[in-house]
Formats: C-alpha cells, structure tokens, sequence
C-alpha cells in the first residue's frame, strides 16, 4: 500500500484561481487507505482535507480551508503521484471549488 503517512509537501505550482502557493505546507497522515492533512501559509491561515487513496497511491479528496480574507472556502481534489529521482513524491493535482465561484484548477505539490 503506497503511504503518505508523516510526509510533508509544499505547493510548487498552482493556477490563478487557487490559494495555495510556495508558502503553502501540508502535514499529510494516513491510516490504512485514509488520508488527512493540515495545511497553512500563505493566503491560508488554517485548511484541513480528508481522502481515499488507493493502491496506486492516486487520492480522491475534499478540503475545507479558511483564507486570509476570513472566507471559508471547500472543494475536491484528485491526486495523481509521481517518483522523482530523489525518492520523493510529487502530487500532480485537479481540484474544483465547491464553493465560491466553483471553477476549477490544477497544482502540484512535492514532498519536502
């Protein structure tokens, strides 16, 4: 089973329309196939996300987050990992807000 458990990433790449940025960690911890985190930096001051991640170690997830103007903002995510050289994981991301203005995006986050 792939595993996430106490591994830490940062945002490397993000579109427009997301908040996350460079300044952005996430504390990831797993449980059998159950995936949570806590994130903040940057334009958020606190964010939490609950997944499934499965055998390949892709993630189908949902977050909530507070940004620094005090909106809450949630969405869903679906993550897709790839091995880098240095055995580190890189998260390959498409997420959709479920709230605001409900557009979608796509990121990437690399171990640390």
């Amino acid at each position: 089973m792939f595993s996430y458990n106490n591994k830490k990433f940062k945002a490397t790449e993000n579109t427009i329309n997301g908040e996350t940025s460079e300044e952005t960690i996430f504390h990831y911890k797993q449980e059998g196939n159950i995936l949570t985190s806590v994130y903040s930096g940057g334009k958020i001051v606190e964010g939490h996300l609950i997944g499934l991640v499965s055998s390949n170690g892709a993630i189908d997830m949902r977050y909530h987050q507070v940004n620094d103007k005090g909106v809450l903002m949630t969405g869903r995510c679906k993550s897709v990992p790839e091995i880098l050289a240095n055995g580190k994981i890189r998260l390959h991301e498409e997420w959709e807000w479920t709230s605001g203005d409900k557009s979608k995006g796509r990121s990437i986050i690399e171990e640390l």
